[in-house]
């Protein structure tokens, strides 16, 4: 399958049926998430300017950063550092909370409660034998946050597939590319919509209603200015 050819590429070895069912599980929570992101958006405007697919969806790979697409990495490198540091996790959040910097891998725009993709992962990963002590500290952390904060700040899907790549054994550093495997067919499938549905150059903002200048306020031209 394409998830085991994705497995042995990473891995150099063959993937047994518990990591291609994994593996195939990760890659589906990821395909994609509506129209909003940046890197639909982009994909789209691209297209949009009378683009082929293929420029399209290489919008979309580059509108990934470190706020959309790039927090996999970042909340691979968070666990995997966590666990290996043997420091308590209750430390590890004060940490961050104190320096008021964000926890890679938790809080998510729309989930508050929790993120259903999160969920079934972590069920998948017990029951394919993946959730180990990456997966423990991850779901730790997110009991720490609401224990210090008073508020849930949710486990994302980010989260919860670097906790269990991580169990499986991958390296942070491949965190981006397993965002970009898993998420270009959806730009694809966006981007195709665009070439067959809209018209060119429809991806436009109305500058009336969707903008607002914070400029200067509108100033008359000295009269040296206005003979030239």
């Amino acid at each position: 399958t394409f998830a085991q050819a994705i497995y042995l590429i990473l891995k150099g070895e063959l993937p047994g049926e518990r990591e291609s069912k994994m593996m195939e599980a990760i890659f589906v929570s990821v395909i994609d998430h509506g129209i909003a992101p940046p890197s639909v958006i982009a994909a789209r405007s691209v297209a949009s300017g009378g683009n082929s697919l293929n420029v399209g969806v290489a919008a979309g790979v580059m509108a990934f950063g470190s706020a959309h697409g790039g927090a996999l990495e970042d909340a691979m490198r968070f666990i995997q550092e966590g666990v290996a540091s043997g420091r308590s996790v209750g430390d590890i959040v004060t940490d961050y909370l104190s320096q008021k910097k964000p926890i890679p891998g938790f809080g998510h725009r729309y989930y508050k409660e929790f993120d259903p993709r999160t969920r079934r992962l972590l069920e998948l990963a017990k029951l394919y034998g993946f959730y180990g002590k990456h997966c423990r500290f991850a779901e730790e952390v997110e009991k720490e946050i609401f224990k210090q904060k008073g508020k849930r700040i949710v486990l994302n899907v980010d989260g919860a597939i670097a906790a269990v790549v991580s169990e499986m054994g991958f390296d942070w550093r491949l965190g981006k590319g397993f965002f970009i495997i898993g998420r270009v067919p959806g730009l694809v499938a966006h981007v195709y919509e665009e070439l067959t549905t809209e018209r060119p150059f429809s991806k436009r903002l109305n500058e009336s209603e969707e903008t607002q200048y914070t400029g200067v306020p509108p100033r008359d031209l000295p009269p040296e200015i206005k003979k030239v």
